[in-house]
């Protein structure tokens, strides 16, 4: 008999730990945010000479800051600077050989019309305006080769096309320059944004333009302040390098989370963690 009253309340007890599952099931605490993890991703610049040539100079080095339109290079333009001298010249023959060819037409169109064509020949009088015309072709021709020549003597030297960061210098004075080879490698630090991947149940709980934040283990307890600025709209398998074997083969959408880092903290394939508030606030891109 007395075994009853301890079996009773153990009944109570399991009787109370299952209406207290199926409340908690059935009143779940609505989800204030969406965590999603990922690696901080940016723009690349690959800088090449237009002309094939040794580098002469290199003004910046790993690590610099750089602004847009500054110079970072030069090539050797020792051979160059003659050629363009040298059409420069051919150019000013060039305009006195027309003149002098313009003139010599002149007179005769005006002998020929005052003569009725009877004071020089046809043939002479073609001549004369033959002559006129090679000339002035020619000038086109050398005035185009001076341009050129001025085009690549400008392309001697390698400016900045925007701000940016030396990431990589592939090449050192004294190597030859080429089109296909890049000098230096920048990366673009604005604007910076953490790749991650949102399943598809969550999909509709993001959309570019919501605010987000991200952190990082190297910058404990400091937020980075963003938005979602790219949804993907179509799925993949998740990357290799995002989650476990048996979460690969799920399907997911790729989004960016772009973030503002004035400091330039954050660095290229760093993990970070994103938080996204699913209160539904969105905010301008920029401030």
């Amino acid at each position: 008999m007395k075994r009853t009253p301890l079996i009773l309340l153990v009944l109570i007890v399991l009787g109370l730990s299952g209406w207290l599952a199926w409340w908690l099931f059935h009143n779940e605490m609505p989800q204030t945010e969406l965590v999603l993890y990922g690696n901080v991703d940016l723009r690349e610049i690959d800088l090449a000479f237009n002309n094939s040539e040794r580098i002469a100079q290199e003004l910046i080095d790993e690590g610099d800051h750089v602004r847009r339109g500054q110079l970072l290079a030069r090539v050797d333009t020792s051979r160059l600077t003659p050629q363009v001298a040298q059409a420069v010249a051919n150019v000013e023959v060039d305009v006195v050989n027309l003149a002098n060819a313009r003139r010599q037409y002149d007179r005769m169109a005006t002998l020929w019309a005052s003569s009725h064509g009877r004071a020089i020949s046809k043939q002479d009088f073609d001549s004369a305006r033959a002559t006129m015309d090679a000339a002035a072709a020619r000038q086109d021709a050398d005035e185009a080769q001076l341009a050129l020549l001025r085009q690549e003597l400008k392309d001697a030297e390698l400016f900045a096309p925007t701000n940016a960061t030396v990431r990589s210098r592939i090449m050192e004075p004294g190597d030859m320059a080429s089109p296909s080879h890049a000098v230096f490698t920048l990366a673009v630090t604005d604007p910076k944004w953490v790749r991650v991947y949102v399943s598809e149940p969550d999909l509709g709980k993001v959309h570019p333009g919501a605010r987000a934040y991200a952190i990082v283990d190297a910058f404990p307890g400091r937020r980075f302040p963003g938005w979602i600025g790219f949804v993907s709209s179509v799925a993949e398998f998740t990357p290799k390098n995002i989650e476990t074997e048996d979460l690969r083969t799920s399907l997911v959408y790729e989004v960016r989370v772009y973030v503002r880092d004035p400091n330039d903290d954050l660095r290229l394939g760093m993990p970070a963690t994103v938080h996204i508030p699913l209160s539904g606030a969105t905010g301008a891109p920029r401030p």
